[in-house]
C-alpha cells in the first residue's frame, strides 16, 4: 500500500477489519479512541522532547528513531480512522471543510511565512 494509490476508505476498512477480527468493537468507543489518539500523540512527541529545532534533521536520519516514529504515527492514524468510523465522520470532507475555514481565517497573503 502506498499513499498515492490507497484511499481513505480502504484504510478505514483495514482498521475496521483488524478491530472486528479481535472483537474489540466494545472497547473502541469514542471516549477510549479519543484518549488513545492523545496517548499515542504523546508517545510521538517523546521522540522530539528536549530537541532544538536545529537538531530535527538528525532525527530524520536516525535509523533507530525513524522506525519508532513511523510506528507511533501509524498508531495515531489507526485510532483516528477507527474514531472516524465509529463516529460516522467522513474524513476527507471533514478535512476539506476545515481547510476551507482555515483559509478564510488565515489568508495566505496575510499569513505567508508567519503564524500571527
Amino acid at each position: 500500500m502506498q499513499d498515492d494509490t490507497t484511499t481513505v476508505a480502504k484504510l478505514i476498512k483495514l482498521v475496521d477489519d483488524f478491530v472486528a477480527e479481535r472483537c474489540w468493537e466494545p472497547f473502541h468507543d469514542p471516549k477510549n479512541l479519543s484518549c488513545s489518539i492523545a496517548i499515542e500523540a504523546a508517545e510521538l512527541m517523546e521522540h522530539f522532547q528536549w530537541l532544538r529545532s536545529d537538531q530535527l534533521d538528525t532525527v530524520r536520519q536516525d535509523p533507530q528513531a525513524m522506525p519508532q516514529i513511523r510506528e507511533e504515527l501509524a498508531d495515531i492514524m489507526a485510532y483516528v480512522l477507527s474514531f472516524a468510523s465509529t463516529m460516522g465522520i467522513d474524513v476527507s470532507s471533514a478535512l476539506e471543510e476545515k481547510l476551507r475555514k482555515n483559509a478564510l481565517k488565515y489568508p495566505a497573503e496575510k499569513f505567508r511565512g508567519r503564524f500571527r
